[in-house]
Order: C-alpha cells, then structure tokens, then sequence
C-alpha cells in the first residue's frame, strides 16, 4: 500500500540526473517527451506497466527482454547500448550499474534521507553485528513507544513491510530503494543493514546516505575470476563505504587499521573501538564467560559500564563492539545499549547445544571463509579445554576460490576430526570441491573424511565424536537452501539437523 503513495516525477527528471552525474553517453537530444510522467522504473519486463522507464542489465541480458516490457508499455530505455530490435528511445549510459543506483534512489524519492541508516562491512561479523544493532535499536525505540527498527541482513529483509529470507547479502538498487521507502514509511526511523563488497564496488548502494559506516576488519575472501580479481580490489571496494558515510567505526584490531582510519576521514566523525588498544574511543576490557553469557567491560565517551552478549566465542566481543559504537554515534542511552546487546539473538550464529551429561556440544555456526573458521574454532579450542574438537564444513562452488585454502588451513590448525561436505557446490562436484580443500588440510598432517551429502555428515559427526566433544557445523547457519548445479534446493537447516542427531546420542 505504500508504493501506491510514492510519488511520480517527469522524465526529464531522471535524465537530468544523469546528465548531472555525467552517465550520458550521447550528447544528442533525447527523442522522447520529458514531461511524460514515469510510473515505474524496472529492470525486470515482467513487472513493467504503461509509463514504465526500463533498464537494459546484466551480462545474459536479451532483446526479447527489452521488446517484451515494450509491448507492456515501457516508453524509454536506458541502455549502455542501442538495441535496433527495438524503436523506443534509448538514454545511452556509460555506466548502467552507477545509473540504476541514482535512478533507483530518484524513483524512490531518496528514502534514505528519511531514515538514520547504519552500513555495516567488513569480511566477517556482519550479520552478527547488525542483529546486535537492530536488538539495541528495538530496545529504545519500545522504551519510547515506537516502532521497531529495520533490517537488512544476509539472514532476512524486513523493511517493516517486507519481511522475508534474504537473497543477496545487499539488494540490487531498485529492491534496495523499496525497501529503505517502506521502512521510511512505516515509521522505523532507523535502519541497519551489511554492505557487500559487491554492493559498494557495482554501485548498488549508490544514492544511499549513511548515517554510520561501520568498517569490522579485512581478510581475503571473495576473491575469484567472478568476484573479485585481487585482495586490493575486494579491500578498495569496502573502503567505499566511507565515501556516503556520515560517521565512521573504526576496528583497531582490525589488520591495515591505519589504511582503514585513513579512507575514514572523509566523515564527519570517526569512534574507534578495540579490544586491544585502550586509546580506542570504545574500549572493552575484563572479557570473560560467565555461565551461557560473555561479559565485558566497556568504556565510551559517555560511560563506563559492564556489559553481556548471550553468544560465545570472545570474537563476538568485537561485534558487539562494533554495535555499541554505532550505538554512540547514533545517540543511544547507555540502558538500552545493555539491555539491546544482553537479549540479542542471532539465528544460525553460535547456535549451541548441549547434551544432559554434558560431555557433547554442538555449535553451528555461518563461519564461510577462512578468517571466520579461524576466529570460530581457535576461540572454541580456548572455551573447551581438552575436549575432542570435530568441524563439518564445505565451500562454495565457482567463486570465493580463496575460502577452500582458508578455511581448509584452519581447519587443519585447530580441529581433531574433519569432516568435508556439501556447501553450496553450484556448478560444481562436492567431491572436486573437498579435493581442493584436502590439499590445504594436507600439510598439517591432520587427515580428514569427505561425506558428500550434508545430513549425513553431520549425523556422523555428531554420534560418532569421542567424549568430551565439540562439533562445529560451519558455513550454512540458519540456511534452508543449498544452491546446486540447477539453481537452489531445499535443505535442512543445520540447527535442526543437530538437534534431529543429538536425540540419538546414547551416553
């Protein structure tokens, strides 16, 4: 109901905007009536109706595409090339990803300079981070009577109207700009959402202002012929996020921190945090688990006080750091920062469960890449002394080709037992993928045991640990889909499937 009420602007509005920014490619007048309003900007001719601006994307983009949202009613193209099969007039654009980003932001009236958003990168942490975020967010704004805030994560949208599971980490623009419209509308004020590295570097998040950017720390991942070509490049792209930013968060534990710092400049305002460096402007300190809580003590600018998170694993520390200064930034009081942070769950992140004798833990957990499996199983080997440490985990398939050395090493360093399986193979063989990983197992001299199919290895994982146990499910957290060679499947989630095993465990 609230796109109904978003208003409609000229033609010549959105081709001002691009001749501003300097995207026209063709000088030439555009042979089309500027005045006529635009009822609809899409890049999918399914979805076009009368009035309707279309942008020609994407690398599989065909003609037919084009010819069938004309025949819709679609009455100008913006295109980084004339398509002759079709007579509509065409914007010629150098950049179709930079142009649907302002488009996008234009269509939606720039909802995002309605709303107090926080953009939260980094390569690990994010999700984690902004259900911290979104947990204190809720805390205040139910202390004053308001509506909850919203979200956009790699777990779900919910734009306080939308709410389902997410499909990319950040949306495309034209899904992006709904979204911060909806949440603008329905009075959520405030926004927290992860920044890909691919969202910064394809311009997705174009048009968006960030009230805060939040930058958590920096290790290869993604890097791959479909993704990224180098570690500079996926770095580079990150450090995008200053450039919409209000204030920045700064991690100084964080490797390149001072490279970070500087890009971090271009705001207004920069809160540093750490747990290492006491001149950091949030600093945590006297980290310890206590019972099914970590607690710490944290000093900002404001106070000095003790605070929990309900998640183990001290790397969570840093992410709830990163909450709390994104929580000084946006001016919250100290209560509901307590309050927010010590009632925050995060599905599929640090899920724990314990057998009744407990002699036999299982944590699952969305760890995907090396620097996260590193973090998870070092501070696992550190919370359970002694005990026989088992991890099940895969990569994916056809991009992030880094993560099976990564991930693979750590495994290698940290675990007992290693159990390779399904994660995503895409147009890939599980089998070729676990080779690949093997070969980085290999020179700690752990062996290791390929299970193809995911329930499987994780039952076996499970009933077949030596007592006293750890079992770390890595990789696919609260995911219900695994994406296959002919698109994405269904799958059983890993906490279910740990909990189906654990009812089998005979002591």
């Amino acid at each position: 109901m609230f796109a109904l009420s978003r208003p409609h602007f000229p033609l010549g509005d959105y081709y001002q905007l691009l001749l501003k920014n300097g995207l026209l490619a063709d000088a030439a007048p555009l042979p089309a009536d500027l005045t006529r309003e635009v009822r609809l900007v899409s890049c999918d001719s399914q979805t076009v109706v009368p009035g309707t601006l279309f942008i020609c994307k994407g690398a599989a983009f065909k003609p037919q595409y084009l010819l069938d949202a004309a025949e819709k009613g679609a009455f100008v193209y913006v295109s980084e090339r004339r398509w002759t099969e079709c007579a509509l007039p065409c914007i010629l654009v150098t950049d179709i990803r930079r142009a649907m980003a302002l488009l996008a932001d234009r269509a939606w009236d720039h909802p995002s300079g309605r709303l107090r958003i926080t953009g939260i990168t980094g390569t690990k942490g994010k999700t984690t981070t902004a259900y911290f975020l979104k947990s204190i967010l809720d805390e205040w704004r139910r202390s004053q009577g308001r509506h909850e805030s919203a979200i956009l994560s790699t777990i779900v949208t919910d734009d306080g109207v939308e709410r389902r599971p997410a499909k990319l980490t950040t949306p495309e623009p034209l899904d992006l700009q709904r979204h911060l419209w909806n949440a603008a509308e329905c009075g959520a004020e405030y926004l927290t959402m992860e920044v890909s590295s691919q969202a910064l570097k394809y311009h997705r998040t174009g048009g968006v202002d960030f009230s805060v950017g939040v930058f958590l720390n920096i290790g290869e991942d993604h890097i791959s012929p479909v993704e990224h070509p180098d570690f500079e490049d996926y770095f580079a792209s990150k450090l995008m996020i200053f450039r919409q930013s209000a204030a920045a968060c700064v991690n100084l534990d964080s490797d390149f921190a001072e490279r970070i710092l500087t890009a971090a400049e271009s705001c207004s305002k920069i809160y540093t945090f750490s747990t290492k460096f006491s001149t950091a402007h949030i600093f945590a300190s006297e980290i310890r688990r206590e019972g099914d809580a970590t607690r710490f003590l944290v000093r900002t600018p404001r106070y000095t006080r003790e605070l929990s998170i309900g998640l183990p694993g001290s790397f969570n520390v840093e992410n709830a750091l990163a909450a709390v200064a994104a929580a000084e930034a946006l001016g919250v009081p100290e209560s509901d920062v307590a309050a927010g942070l010590a009632e925050a769950a995060v599905p599929g992140r640090m899920e724990t469960f314990n057998t009744p004798d407990g002699k036999l833990t299982v944590i699952v957990d969305y760890a995907h890449n090396g620097m996260s499996l590193e973090a998870l199983l070092s501070s696992v080997r550190r919370d359970f002394p002694g005990r026989q440490l088992t991890v099940v985990f895969g990569c994916t398939g056809g991009k992030g080709l880094d993560r099976r050395e990564g991930m693979g090493q750590a495994a290698g360093r940290w675990a007992d037992r290693i159990i390779l399986t399904e994660d995503d193979p895409g147009p890939e063989e599980v089998a070729d993928i676990c080779a690949d990983i093997g070969g980085y197992i290999a020179p700690s001299g752990k062996t290791w045991i390929v299970i193809p199919d995911r329930e499987e290895a994780v039952e076996r994982a499970i009933l077949e640990a030596s007592t006293p146990a750890v079992v770390v499910l890595a990789g696919k957290g609260a995911e219900q889909q695994q994406k296959r060679k002919h698109g994405p499947e269904p799958c059983v989630p890993d906490g279910l499937l740990a909990r189906r095993a654990l009812k089998h465990y005979d002591p």
